[in-house]
């Protein structure tokens, strides 16, 4: 239970609008602070932390669609360089 205190003015414009819409005080007050919860706006995954997400791009857009011709580029590469440096010690 939650006791409630309003200046006059706002007491006068909460006991005018139950009237007017055959509802309690309690009822109106209820029916209030449940719209205005609902109205808010519930941050999700990426509002929370949208300011950290794209800070440390690559530049290149096309990561996630070629992902698979890019890991095997860089495989390649990797294994051309680990050719070519064994090729060179000998």
């Amino acid at each position: 239970m939650i006791t409630l205190r309003l200046d006059k003015h706002l007491e006068q414009q909460v006991n005018n609008t139950a009237k007017y819409l055959g509802l309690t005080k309690s009822e109106l007050i209820r029916t209030s602070i449940n719209e205005y919860l609902k109205r808010l706006k519930q941050p999700n995954a990426w509002a929370i932390g949208e300011d950290l997400f794209g800070n440390y791009s690559s530049g290149r857009g096309n990561l996630s669609e070629d992902r698979k011709i890019l890991v095997k580029n860089i495989i390649k590469a990797k294994r051309a360089w680990k050719k070519f440096s064994s090729t060179q010690a000998h």
